[in-house]
């Protein structure tokens, strides 16, 4: 087993449904966990991907839209403090804190491969399908003088191709969670490019 696998598949108390952090205690937890402004950039940039894609694809109401925000915002807080027990930290802390089940879900299942948590609902499958190849796409955009200016989906796929580029992403996992999402990855680079160039 693997060390960070989290040997369970439920999460959180059904009756926590519909509980969110409130938006300053989100960015308090962010800010004392992740000293790593990048990191922190990088877990807004995915909020705002997962935000936009419950609104824009999958038609979602105020509060779904923000449970997939909250889960893009915090699926990472754990990584720099704990890397060793990443998303298991999370995870607990947000049980702790009576945190709506499918957000804590969300988390835990944001790395199959890792935690041993398979993506079941499309919230699941989205944060999946977006973490790893919104970090690649950031990653080209800092090697462009222009940034995401006229960045092109051809751009974004011949760096995926180069291993060396952006080494720590997953390119099997971008695969696989294309497939399990049942989109295109033509797709997905477009949407996650329109969506994350103007986070800060």
């Amino acid at each position: 087993m693997h060390s960070r696998n989290l040997g369970r598949s439920v999460f959180g108390d059904p009756k926590n449904s519909g509980n969110l952090l409130p938006p300053d205690e989100a960015n308090s937890l962010l800010q004392e966990w992740v000293p790593n402004e990048k990191l922190r950039l990088h877990m807004r940039q995915v909020a705002a991907n997962m935000k936009a894609w419950a609104i824009e694809k999958e038609g979602a109401d105020e509060l779904t839209a923000l449970k997939w925000e909250q889960a893009g915002l915090l699926h990472d807080a754990d990584w720099e403090k704990y890397p060793d027990d990443h998303c298991r930290i999370i995870v607990e802390e947000l049980e702790k804190r009576n945190i709506d089940p499918e957000v804590i879900r969300c988390i835990a299942s944001h790395g199959p491969r890792v935690f041993g948590v398979e993506p079941e609902s499309r919230m699941d499958k989205m944060i999946y399908a977006i973490d790893e190849l919104s970090g690649l796409i950031h990653a080209y955009s800092l090697m462009r003088p222009e940034g995401y200016d006229g960045m092109e989906i051809k751009g974004v796929k011949k760096r995926l191709k180069e291993k060396t580029f952006a080494a720590g992403v997953n390119r099997e996992d971008i695969t696989d969670a294309i497939s399990r999402a049942d989109i295109s990855l033509e797709d997905l680079i477009q949407f996650i490019i329109d969506h994350q160039k103007d986070v800060a």
